[in-house]
């Protein structure tokens, strides 16, 4: 079973509570607005600040 991209009308950042994008290839939902990358692992999206990568503006670029 694929991640369910449904959860993404109501799932929001933990930090903020803003829009997360999906990006498949990094299994990981985004917060463009923290600069926070969220894991997905076996199809569950790990919501915790602690458990996020941070982004450089170059990564942020990278993502449509």
């Amino acid at each position: 079973m694929a991640f369910d991209k449904k959860l993404l009308e109501i799932l929001a950042c933990p930090v903020c509570k803003g829009k997360l994008n999906y990006q498949a290839k990094q299994k990981e939902l985004v917060c463009r607005f923290d600069k926070l990358a969220y894991p997905i692992r076996e199809n569950i999206p790990v919501l915790l600040e602690t458990e996020a990568r941070e982004l450089s503006s170059e990564d942020l670029e990278k993502i449509n």
